[in-house]
């Protein structure tokens, strides 16, 4: 039996109550996680340096919260953003660059293939039900742009009986949201579909009179947004159904001077069909059918600019099969990734074609965890990456894993084709991954201590080409190396988790600390219920960053603190409330730009249960 199921297989003589109750504490502490072998598995069985984002914790974010805010809360990521929601944003994963992080929605790429990386302030968190991050390459699973990790966003799904809910509320700087939706399951049918609405007056982008850009105006955002989905299962085992993300916006920033109005308008979508058969007992196929887009357009004072719409059409063909010692993967992908619009590049479209195989099983107390992928693209050609990892369950408490892998990252069109720019015979960057970790699980805790490395060679980066114009090129290196102990538990009916990271983000070539990146970060949350009340504070600090390269210009360390309220009033009625920065600390993220004061949001949910 696996030692972490013996505690519940001993409390079974004990009332249902408690049962259940052991249960609840149980799952919530070892979620099923599915991004770290394509396939369902425990999160104790685990053999990466993973997290999970439930529906609890993303709607005690509140409605008016982003996706930037909830990522980074999370162990080994920071946020580099310009200005206020909407804005542009980078995520950095264990200090790798913001297109390191591949993002999928429900399994499917979702992002701009002419920077490498999504929309982050268009992603609608209202729409999300789960999180599920992976820190460490990721390419023998995923291909390119998985060299620092993964992000998948689950959508909402269908379960139960009929059900309904809404939520509203308001807060500073005019901001408001709406969301509505139902969801339910019935005679093999799975139904969901939800909506919402928010906008904010917001404040300044940049707040330095001196910069160039400067506008002390507001630069305020809207977003609307929408998902669903429908799926018929006429057998046990077999499941076919369509699934969708929307999510269109606008956002001001401030731009080139004499124009008081800059404008960001902003589409991307993913939507996939499905089947899901089960075909024998050991084998079960998955086949996707889908496409993402992100599409952005640039307006000055109303006038049209800039036009940039990429698409990834996506065909997937997964086969699961048990084997009498652990499960097999074997899975092709194609990828057909296009870019239109009104920027003259050369070549508008690549394709991909890859195929994966893995293995990952149980022998006694050793878990052992296989990856090999072939990627062949039609600009650069074939690319093969791998990754081996095993763990070892020490004791019934106690676990230890180690793991190497091998990760690229294909060329963006904006690095291989910007007219007048680019650099068509650029190289994949390239990356080894090494970590090992020791872990402490119980029922009501578990607390994680991970090393890793990351050498990342070829990186692209600006450099002097002929006649004195520059391009990018396959230049720089990178070693991302550094610690994370981090901790999720219950104790004394508090929730609490907290992390500390401690990296070294390097650039190699001038032994500086990588931009926007700092050496030490600490974050802390606890809740805990009185009743029909909950209350709950958050803490976030990091040291210094460089804005600049050459590690000149200094970003001081900072520290925030949040707060979160909620009240249930009615069987299915609550209304919440949260304050962020509540002692206005004057922090930068990025040179010029300004960071969220003091400000507050309250609202009323409905939501049956």
């Amino acid at each position: 039996m696996n030692p972490r199921l013996k505690p519940l297989a001993a409390l079974l003589p004990l009332a249902l109550s408690s049962v259940a109750g052991a249960a609840e504490q149980l799952a919530a502490l070892d979620p099923v996680f599915v991004t770290a072998t394509r396939q369902a598995q425990r999160a104790s069985e685990v053999l990466s340096d993973v997290s999970v984002i439930e529906a609890e914790e993303i709607r005690n974010a509140g409605p008016n919260a982003t996706i930037n805010e909830l990522l980074v809360r999370q162990p080994g990521i920071e946020i580099a953003m310009r200005g206020g929601p909407g804005t542009d944003a980078s995520v950095f994963l264990r200090g790798s660059n913001n297109n390191h992080a591949l993002v999928l929605v429900d399994g499917m790429r979702l992002g701009s293939t002419t920077t490498g990386a999504p929309a982050w302030g268009f992603i609608p968190l209202e729409q999300v039900e789960r999180i599920e991050i992976i820190r460490g390459s990721c390419s023998s699973l995923y291909g390119s742009d998985a060299i620092g990790g993964v992000i998948q966003i689950f959508t909402k799904r269908g379960e139960g009986p009929l059900s309904v809910f809404a939520e509203a509320g308001y807060g500073s700087w005019g901001t408001s949201s709406l969301a509505a939706g139902l969801s339910g399951a019935a005679e093999g049918w799975r139904y969901n579909f939800q909506i919402s609405h928010k906008q904010s007056d917001a404040y300044s982008a940049i707040r330095n009179p001196a910069n160039f850009s400067y506008n002390p105006d507001r630069d305020g955002y809207e977003l609307t947004s929408s998902s669903g989905g429908l799926s018929y299962s006429p057998a046990h085992g077999h499941e076919f159904g369509v699934a969708y993300l929307f999510s269109e916006g606008s956002n001001r920033y401030d731009g080139w001077p004499g124009s008081a109005n800059h404008k960001q308008k902003e589409t991307i979508y993913s939507a996939h069909l499905f089947s899901r058969n089960q075909l024998t007992e050991r084998w079960t196929s998955t086949v996707k059918l889908g496409q993402s887009a992100d599409r952005g357009e640039q307006f000055q004072d109303g006038v049209p600019g800039s036009l940039i719409e990429s698409t990834q059409g996506q065909l997937q063909w997964q086969n699961d099969i048990a084997l009498p010692i652990g499960n097999a993967l074997l899975a092709y992908e194609h990828t057909l990734q296009r870019v239109s619009g009104n920027v003259a590049y050369d070549v508008k479209e690549r394709t991909v074609n890859a195929f994966l195989a893995g293995w990952q099983g149980k022998l006694g107390d050793h878990r052992v965890q296989l990856n090999v992928r072939h990627d062949d693209n039609s600009q650069f050609g074939g690319k093969t990456t791998g990754t081996v990892a095993y763990g070892y369950q020490i004791s019934r408490d106690w676990r230890a894993n180690a793991s190497y892998g091998t990760g690229f990252k294909a060329p963006t069109f904006n690095d291989l084709y910007w007219p007048g720019a680019g650099n068509p015979n650029l190289k994949p960057e390239e990356s080894r991954n090494r970590e090992a970790s020791v872990h402490y699980e119980t029922n009501d805790h578990h607390a994680s201590l991970t090393y890793y490395r990351n050498d990342i060679d070829n990186l692209v980066e600006w450099a002097p080409g002929p006649g004195g114009l520059w391009f990018p090129a396959n230049v720089a290196k990178a070693k991302l190396s550094g610690w994370t102990l981090a901790y999720d538990g219950r104790f004394a009916g508090f929730r609490i988790n907290a992390s500390l990271d401690l990296q070294d983000p390097q650039d190699v070539d001038r032994n500086s600390q990588l931009r926007y990146r700092a050496e030490e970060i600490a974050k802390f949350g606890i809740s805990r219920d009185f009743g029909d009340l909950t209350l709950g504070a958050e803490v976030l600090a990091s040291g210094k960053r460089y804005n600049d390269t050459a590690n000149t210009q200094k970003l001081g360390g900072y520290g925030v603190l949040n707060l979160t309220a909620a009240y249930r009033f009615a069987r299915d009625w609550s209304v919440f409330g949260r304050a962020n920065n509540v002692f206005d600390k004057d922090y930068v993220l990025v040179q010029d730009y300004a960071t969220l004061a003091v400000n507050v949001f309250v609202g009323v949910r409905y939501s049956p249960k």
